[in-house]
């Protein structure tokens, strides 16, 4: 098992930046494919972006490539979500995610990890 603990969420103006961390317990982070996911109000939760367990691959939602950027350091146990030229509309609880598997790429939008942080609130102002 493995559990996830996020921060780095706040208030910042849009155009402003962020930089979400999900620390993760455990000696086996290596082994578990990371990925980020939002809830904003009244809405469901989706996809943001994730990450292999090598960090090789990498995969964006739409909304959010070429903004966003998931890295990881397996050293750390940690896995991070820079976040550029923040919007209103990426105001959301922000939820760390994870799987152990052997799979070399990270997985797509659909993915609903096995493992969950508590979430993170970003609020970007207009």
């Amino acid at each position: 098992q493995v559990q996830l603990v996020e921060s780095g969420g706040g208030l910042v103006q849009a155009g402003g930046s962020l930089r979400l961390s999900c620390a993760a317990s455990g000696r086996t982070f290596g082994s578990y494919a990371m990925g980020w996911f939002r809830q904003a109000p009244g809405k469901d939760r989706e996809f943001v972006s994730s990450i292999s367990f090598s960090g090789e691959t990498t995969y964006y939602a739409d909304s959010v490539k070429g903004r966003f950027a998931i890295s990881r350091d397996n050293a750390k146990n940690t896995v991070y979500l820079q976040m550029n030229s923040l919007k209103a509309e990426d105001t959301a609880v922000y939820y760390c995610g994870a799987d152990y598997t052997t799979r070399r790429n990270a997985f797509g939008s659909t993915w609903s990890p096995n493992y969950w942080g508590k979430g993170t609130l970003v609020t970007v102002s207009s």
